[in-house]
């Protein structure tokens, strides 16, 4: 079964390095970050996969994805 998050992705400014940011403010912790937002929803992808493993090795919950807030068409 695959499980979508809502991600959040915000530009860094040059002092942090420059590129985006994505989080996944469900699962504390998870992010990832990229030189487009497209690459750092990619890659933030690989870190929701990361973080669902080590939760369930430490035996903690996994918070199921919550339902869109709105959806358009």
């Amino acid at each position: 079964m695959k499980l979508e998050y809502s991600v959040q992705i915000d530009r860094l400014g040059e002092a942090d390095g420059g590129g985006y940011l994505a989080t996944v403010p469900q699962l504390p912790g998870c992010m990832s970050d990229g030189a487009t937002p497209e690459e750092a929803l990619h890659n933030v992808q690989e870190a929701i996969g990361s973080w669902i493993e080590a939760a369930k090795t430490w035996n903690q919950d996994v918070p199921r994805p919550a339902p869109p807030l709105a959806r358009a068409g």
